[in-house]
Formats: C-alpha cells, structure tokens, sequence
C-alpha cells in the first residue's frame, strides 16, 4: 500500500498540515515549491502559512494539552511504542522520499528514518521508569521529595539536513513527557516529515497533540514564541538564528533548547590507526554530503604523519562517485540541497584558493549543472580564510598540521563553537587528555559515528544549551516540584 504522501504527490495534490487533527489546505494558504536537489524538478507542493496558522495551532495545542499530561505513562509509551513500529515498517518508503527531497544516499536515508524510530521507542520505555525524588530524612516532622510534570506546549523548529531524526529527538521526548507540539520544519525538506506525523496520527496520538506547520520561518516562529500557551521552544539551525530567538524568547521566559553551528575538529595523531582514522574522517566529513552540524570542519593532522596522511585521503577523495542517488545507487556524494548553499561553499573555497591553499589530489567526475559541488580536502589554507574558521556545511574541509598534543587542543578550541569534536590515537592516557581538554559537547574517540538515541547530545560555547537524547533529552521537556510535607 503507498504512503499517504506518496498518493498525494503522485496525483499532483498539495501537501497539507495538521492542525488539530485535520489534514487541510484550505483556508487561503498559499503554497510552496519543493524541488529534488539532484534533478532541479518539482516533485511536490507544501501548504504555506502565516501567522495566523501558527497561533491556531498553538491554540489547539495548549486545548490538547491536559487530556495528554494526565493520561498514564503506559498510555502515552503504548502509543509511541506503535508509532515506532509504523515508522520502522514504513522506513523504505519513508527513506526514498527523504532522499528525493534531500538528495541524500539512499541508505543513509533510510538508516535516517529508522534511527528516528529508535527515539520513540526509547522514550517510550524511559517514562515507564521511576521520576522525581525521596529525600533522607533530616527533621521527623517533615517529609521532602519532588515530583516532575511536562512542561507544557512545545514548539518544534528544526532544519532542513536531517529532517527526520532531528524531529523525532525532539518529538518523542516531548510527547513522553506528556506535552503536545507544534513543529515547523523546513521547507526546503517536508515531505519525508509529513509522514513521520502520519505514523504519529495512526498511532493514536489524540487531535490536537502533534501538530504540523508550514510557512516564514521567522513569522511563525515568532508567532508561537509571543502565543502565551507556548513554554519552550526546541531549535536546531544556525548560531545567529539561534540567538535570535533566545533574545525573543526572553520577554516571556520561554525556555529554550538549542542545537547551532559547529566547526567540528579532527584530529589525527601520529601514533592512530591511520586506516581507521582515515575511514572515520570520510564517514565524518561525507556524511549526509558534508551537510552535518557534527561533521569534520578542520582535520588536523600530526606532522610527523601529515604527509602520509595527504596522500593516502587524496588517493581515496579522487575515487569518490558524485552523483544523483536516486539515479545511481553506487554513488558516494549526492547533491547539496540548493545552489545556495553551493554558492557559499564555492565562495569559502575560492577565497581559499585564492590565499594560497590547494586542493589535495586529483578532482572526481562531478556531473553537470542541478547543485553538486567537487568534493574533497584543501592544504596550505591560511589561517585567517573562513575554510578555516567557520563552518563550511558541505564535503570540504581544510588539512592543518601541528607539532604537538598542547597545540593541536589549541587549534582545535580556537572557534566560539563547540558541538563536536574527533580524535585519533592508541594512547588512552592521551585520549583522557583529549576527552577532558577539548571544548565540544559531542566527542568521537576512534570512533566517528558518535549519535545514539540513548546518549545526550549537544553543544558549548555558541553551539547551543541543553540537550538531547537520554534522559537528560526528556528533562528539556518538564519541570521539577518540591514537596515539603508537614507530618505529625
């Protein structure tokens, strides 16, 4: 049986949103284009709203909400344990359209969409576990613990690069909590998305609790920060938005969980593996096609290895296959997501090029026209180019040198952001030195896969507050009471 979605594109109809149960393109909403990166073709239209969508949304959130906190935990872990079980079953299908969309490798994809129902699943197990706290007992007359309740009604921001499993680690915390949502994706990618809500509504999650919204990212945004209903906000995007929505936030004290930037280091020391650190730097810097909050942003490589280093990834950078991944299954690189983003990578790159630097080995077929970019790795990038400063989001990054284990940590603290962080080395006394010294939030130690759904995730610095996943993920989303019992 095809996905609802699926149906919906193939006949030519608008994607709708969900609003308080309803399924709907009515009411005046404009619509919105979403093309396939790789190809430049239409492949559907979105229901596209203002602010008036975003403060009825929230309207019927903040309804919802009660009937939803006070159900039992087991009601609300049944639900989401059948909502993981629909998106798992449904991952193929799922996973396609998210790689249309996106133009991200097919099995990445789909390994995205069946992570996401990890979350659900995970969260739903977590709630059913004891919550809050019996304190000793210091005066007899007294009795002290705390209990913890949701938070209230969530706002859901996320971006375009992970648009599944980014929205389900901010969905399936909140939802076992007991809030209700209200999400705005991006979008450049929210087809793959309408269904994971359609799996939500299957389910059985009630009317109103999950709802979906398209339109200005800074409208509704606005509009249901400002909405007295609303008590936090998860976001997942760029340091200046960010920030800008944290400032907005503040007139209400909305609490706010943010995901941002990152200038993510790589460090390879000379005593690694140098055939895992170099199979760990391709899965770090190509994932997703270099289009990764957590991807390697600045490999810096031992001098005492460097050259062998350089010729080993520049050997490997000229075998990679660029391509469309709906197309050809076999390619390494699909497409960034827009000629956007494309324009500033080739514009942190030129600048590059033009200071002094040099693309290490030869360039790999890259196809004509749509929104592919040469991939690869660049040397000699002075220090002062953005390729070393600031996040390039896409399947370049500079190789730097260092001398020893004080100056790489220096190199690799010398940003304002800090969501994550590499390193390669067979000395675990060094690998403690590293764990302790270097300023990220997200640290892969011989090991470049770092996400799970059961660990916390998240920046320092300008990377972002809070985090997500664990059950530190599901704290975002309540608070605390303490209870002082009076006893005779």
């Amino acid at each position: 049986m095809p996905l609802a979605t699926a149906e919906l594109i193939r006949r030519g109809e608008t994607l709708p949103m969900l609003v308080g149960g309803e399924w709907r393109v009515s009411g005046g909403f404009e619509t919105k284009e979403v093309t396939n990166p790789a190809t430049g073709e239409v492949i559907a239209k979105i229901s596209y709203g203002g602010r008036s969508v975003a403060k009825e949304a929230c309207d019927v959130a903040n309804s919802a909400f009660s009937a939803w906190a006070t159900m039992s935990t087991r009601g609300r872990s049944d639900i989401l344990l059948r909502a993981s079980e629909l998106i798992a079953q449904r991952a193929p299908q799922i996973g396609e359209l998210l790689s249309i969309e996106t133009g991200k490798l097919l099995n990445e994809a789909v390994g995205e969409v069946r992570f996401s129902a990890e979350y659900f699943k995970w969260f739903a197990e977590e709630i059913r576990r004891p919550r809050g706290e019996v304190f000793s007992l210091e005066d007899p007359t007294r009795r002290q613990m705390t209990i913890t309740r949701p938070i209230g009604v969530v706002a859901s921001l996320t971006p375009w690069n992970f648009p599944i499993s980014i929205q389900a680690r901010k969905l399936a915390p909140a939802l076992a909590a007991g809030c209700s949502v209200v999400a705005r994706p991006s979008e450049k990618a929210p087809v793959a998305v309408s269904e994971l809500f359609r799996a939500l509504v299957d389910a059985g999650v009630p009317d109103g609790v999950v709802n979906l919204i398209y339109g200005s990212a800074s409208e509704q945004s606005y509009a249901l920060i400002e909405h007295p209903g609303l008590r936090a906000v998860s976001f997942t995007g760029s340091t200046e938005v960010g920030s800008s929505l944290m400032r907005f936030a503040a007139d209400r004290i909305v609490r706010c969980s943010l995901e941002l930037g990152g200038d993510a280091p790589f460090i390879i020391f000379a005593d690694a593996d140098l055939d895992a650190a170099i199979d760990g730097l391709f899965i770090a810097k190509f994932r997703n096609n270099g289009q990764s909050c957590i991807a390697a942003n600045r490999v810096l490589v031992s001098r005492e290895v460097f050259d062998e280093v350089v010729e080993r990834i520049a050997k490997r950078a000229s075998l990679l296959k660029v391509g469309d991944p709906m197309a050809e299954r076999t390619v390494d690189i699909g497409p960034l997501i827009d000629s956007a983003r494309v324009r500033d990578v080739a514009s942190i790159v030129g600048e590059a090029l033009s200071k002094g630097a040099s693309f290490i080995g030869d360039s790999p077929s890259v196809p004509e026209g749509a929104n592919y970019f040469r991939p690869g790795f660049l040397k000699d990038v002075p220090r002062d180019c953005r390729l070393a400063r600031d996040e390039v989001f896409g399947p370049i990054a500079g190789v730097f040198p260092f001398d020893s284990e004080q100056e790489a940590l220096e190199l690799a603290n010398d940003t304002e952001m800090g969501l994550a962080g590499y390193a390669y080395s067979k000395d675990s006394s060094r690998i403690f030195r590293i764990a302790e010294g270097l300023n990220v939030g997200i640290l892969g130690l011989n090991h470049s896969l770092p996400s799970v759904v059961y660990a916390p995730m998240g920046g320092v610095k300008r990377s972002g507050l809070g985090r997500e996943g664990a059950h530190l993920g599901l704290e975002e989303f309540t608070e605390t009471t303490y209870l002082s019992i009076g006893v005779s």
